[in-house]
């Protein structure tokens, strides 16, 4: 496929609405944003873009392949789907897909299923250990690509349901940031779609036609924690509309003092000045 001089081969096919063109204009404005506001180019030079066949990553490195066609994205884009081996996964859609478009990418294929249904018992959920042995894979992949960072397509409400996980299961207020270092030290991890709705990628990715693959592993599972957040969120925005951007401003302006955590603020030297 030949591009023309407007953008990028993988939006050739994309619609003409006017509806279509706010919303592409929209993600590209938040996705800028959040790139400038947690210096996400800082020593950046190549990226590894996860991509899992989902709406989301679809939708991220077509995002970031615009900014790159507008040249507002000075680094090299590298897409890799791990192929972790779950039933029926159609291995030749991404590769073929991305071939079509020209995009440079490594398919990896590593047996994690096995290891998932192996360790997890019965009745349990595979999300954690399946995310965890996918992203040190990932992690692996990007070194030997020579990339400085690892970039996946978590979303607005991948953040709010994280952070309300945390905050009432696990006891503490934290949610996935938007830019992390690894544990090693030696990568970076980044979430560029961290200001974008899920709502608004679902559109994005039915307009564009992805071909979508679903994931028959963690999907299926019904009555995990994440989705009774997902419901949760979903209803408090059907009744208060805003609320869940008001919650991810919330998450970039916390107040130590206001808090009851003495490790971040020294509440024992905190003291009155007594009145002359």
């Amino acid at each position: 496929m030949v591009p023309d001089d407007h953008q990028h081969p993988i939006f050739a096919r994309m619609p003409s609405s006017v509806s279509f063109n706010k919303l592409r204009k929209r993600l590209l404005r938040q996705v800028r944003q959040a790139i400038e506001d947690f210096g996400m180019l800082s020593g950046q030079k190549r990226w590894l873009v996860g991509l899992s066949g989902g709406k989301d990553s679809y939708g991220l490195l077509a995002i970031l392949m615009d900014l790159q066609w507008r040249g507002l994205l000075p680094v090299e884009l590298v897409a890799c789907n791990l192929d972790q081996g779950q039933p029926n996964f159609p291995k030749h859609v991404l590769p073929d897909y991305l071939a079509s478009i020209g995009v440079k990418h490594r398919i990896e294929y590593r047996d994690t299923y096995s290891i998932v249904k192996e360790k997890v018992p019965a009745g349990g959920t595979y999300c954690a250990l399946c995310s965890r042995l996918r992203r040190g894979n990932l992690y692996r992949i990007a070194r030997e690509e020579g990339c400085d960072a690892l970039v996946l397509g978590h979303h607005r409400e991948d953040i709010l349901e994280t952070f309300f996980m945390n905050f009432f299961h696990g006891g503490r207020l934290a949610t996935m940031p938007a830019k992390l270092l690894n544990d090693e030290g030696d990568l970076m991890l980044l979430r560029p779609l961290a200001y974008a709705a899920e709502d608004d990628l679902a559109k994005f990715a039915a307009a564009m036609e992805f071909p979508i693959i679903p994931c028959d592993l963690c999907g299926s599972q019904d009555g995990l924690e994440r989705n009774a957040m997902k419901a949760m969120l979903a209803d408090i925005e059907r009744r208060m509309p805003g609320r869940k951007d008001t919650m991810l401003r919330a998450l970039g302006h916390a107040n130590p003092s206001h808090l009851l955590d003495p490790k971040l603020f020294d509440f024992k030297s905190l003291f009155a000045e007594p009145k002359a």
